[in-house]
């Protein structure tokens, strides 16, 4: 099987094989190229030490040279060059004791997490598949290599990545490193928020984002988001809903592009659900106000998952006004454009159009075409650059000064009685007119 080196890696382990090492191009990359796809990066082992590395190369940076990493440089692009390794006792399931260098690749190899990623290949000698990485990407299967409890041992956060490559790649997960996700779960404690955040962003943004299921039939979300569970164990008696909450989340994650925000929004829209369920005497359930329960959650857990700020504010948004009703009318339109802003409302449509249809089939061709008619009238607000906000009124702060309005607060309500005037009728919008209103105000 031949795979193409990139001319950089290539130039890298022929110079690392004239100084008499062994080098591969190793891990992801190898069975990315074997997919057919563009790797996004380029790891390399080799027998050498990282001195010899560097001895070897102009350019380095000591990157993880404790672990036997070093990264070499060439015109202005890094690559990783790693000496073949053997990992000590793990003691804190992320971290071995000891690293122990050695000069056979199959030890190597060994230590790595899946088949499909402990590959190696040069033009030398070809692929090096000691494990049958070959055959499980045939079978398109997740296995560990060697005993899956030891693998997930060495770091728990493997048995996330098991679940998102399946999500990624379009596999299934072998049978046994399934049962080993489900016994050893709860060692996920044990792992950085950063780590696990970093994780569930590359499933939710994957192909198969309702993979997410794998994670609560394996415990992986009970540790996790626990919040989830709570969604997948709550019953939706309601014509409009034919699944549990979390069912219904699940389906609704395709249903918007992948991005990152989008996605999460999707997985957080009705989280506040079980909290706000209200069965009537007829045995239909109501969530009243689940949408500001859910803006409250989200904020706390993706805080607790470390999510910056700028992601977590536009997820969280997304979920207060999900659900939010808007009229078919200009007017109306104007006012959810200025209430919800600008950025966030248009995001809203794929958000709503995702969760109508992960609904039961109860009156969605009409929802969708009253979503449909929403969108026409906002792209006319658009097409016409009606005002909806106090960016774009004809007025500002200092025309106000300007015409003898003393600084201070009352300069921010009459700018914003301005725009109440024109939320309700874009035709006034223009200095001339608005500088009347202010003589009427202030006369």
């Amino acid at each position: 099987m031949h795979i193409h080196l990139p001319d950089k890696v290539k130039k890298i382990i022929e110079t690392i094989e004239s100084g008499g090492y062994e080098a591969y191009a190793v891990g992801g990359c190898v069975r990315d190229s074997i997919l057919g796809r563009v790797p996004d990066d380029w790891d390399i082992t080799t027998s050498a030490s990282p001195q010899e590395i560097k001895n070897l190369f102009r350019r380095t940076v000591d990157t993880g040279i404790q672990h036997g990493t070093v990264t070499v440089i060439m015109e202005r692009e890094g690559f990783e060059v790693t000496t073949y390794r053997i990992d000590g006792e793990y003691e804190d399931s992320r971290h071995p004791k000891e690293v122990t260098f050695t000069s056979n690749l199959t030890e190597d190899l060994k230590r790595r997490d899946f088949t499909i990623n402990a590959m190696a290949y040069n033009d030398r000698e070809g692929l090096v598949d000691a494990f049958g990485g070959i055959k499980d990407m045939k079978a398109r299967l997740v296995r560990c290599v060697g005993n899956p409890r030891e693998r997930f041992g060495e770091d728990a956060l493997r048995m996330m990545r098991a679940v998102r490559f399946s999500a990624q790649l379009g596999y299934g997960m072998e049978e046994g490193t399934k049962a080993a996700v489900k016994e050893m779960a709860e060692n996920l404690r044990n792992i950085s928020a950063e780590r696990i955040q970093t994780e569930l962003v590359k499933l939710l943004t994957s192909p198969r984002p309702e993979d997410l299921r794998i994670c609560y039939e394996t415990g992986i979300t009970r540790v996790i988001l626990p919040e989830f569970d709570r969604c997948m164990e709550t019953e939706q008696e309601n014509p409009h809903h034919c699944y549990t909450v979390g069912e219904h989340i699940l389906h609704s994650l395709n249903g918007v592009k992948a991005d990152k925000a989008l996605r999460l929004a999707m997985l957080f829209h009705d989280i506040g659900k079980p909290e706000t369920k209200f069965t009537d005497e007829k045995g239909i359930d109501h969530f009243h106000g689940h949408a500001q329960a859910g803006e409250d959650i989200t904020r706390r857990v993706m805080k607790r998952l470390r999510f910056d700020n700028a992601t977590r504010d536009k997820a969280a948004r997304l979920v207060l006004y999900h659900d939010y009703s808007v009229e078919a009318s200009a007017r109306s339109v104007r006012r959810a454009m200025n209430k919800i802003g600008e950025d966030i409302f248009p995001c809203l449509f794929d958000v709503k159009r995702a969760d109508i249809g992960a609904q039961s089939e109860y009156g969605r061709a009409e929802k969708l075409e009253a979503l449909e008619e929403i969108r026409r009238i906002y792209e006319k607000i658009l097409e016409d650059r009606q005002c909806v906000s106090l960016r774009t009124l004809a007025v500002t702060g200092k025309d106000l000064i300007e015409a003898g309005m003393e600084p201070g607060k009352e300069i921010g309500r009459t700018l914003e009685k301005l725009l109440q005037i024109v939320l309700e009728d874009p035709e006034e919008n223009s200095r001339e007119k608005l500088m009347e209103y202010v003589k009427g105000m202030t006369s």
